[in-house]
């Protein structure tokens, strides 16, 4: 048995429907609209702000750069400093040295002829002595 098929109703909008939903979907539009406007600006502003902060970290970098060019700079003068350095404790020492044997040689000059002139004085009264 066949069931008989029933014809679909055929709804139609009242014209203040028809009004109702056009201003819906107007209303919808616009929306979608300052949505999309709203989108735009803040991409753009996120652009900027990505620009400025590629700038910045540009900025940062070129001044890191310097930093380390001062401080290669710095380390050659350490170098030097300190190859400096040693070269005037080396000549300190050689020259203390130097002082000590000239002052050790002048003892032995004074004492050579502190003796010298004791012998001699001994021989010239001795000598005396026996004339």
């Amino acid at each position: 048995m066949q069931t008989p098929s029933k014809q679909p109703e055929i709804y139609s909008m009242t014209h203040e429907e028809e009004e109702e939903m056009q201003h819906d979907i107007s209303k919808l539009r616009d929306q979608v609209q300052q949505m999309s406007l709203a989108q735009k600006v803040t991409e753009s502003k996120m652009d900027g702000l990505k620009r400025d902060v590629e700038a910045k970290m540009n900025g940062m970098e070129a001044k890191m750069n310097g930093m380390d060019a001062k401080m290669d700079g710095m380390d050659d003068k350490m170098e030097e400093l300190k190859i400096n350095l040693n070269k005037l404790l080396q000549e300190m020492v050689t020259n203390g040295e130097r002082v000590v044997k000239e002052t050790h040689d002048e003892k032995k000059r004074n004492v050579n002829h502190d003796f010298i002139d004791s012998n001699v004085g001994l021989k010239t009264t001795i000598f005396q002595k026996s004339i």
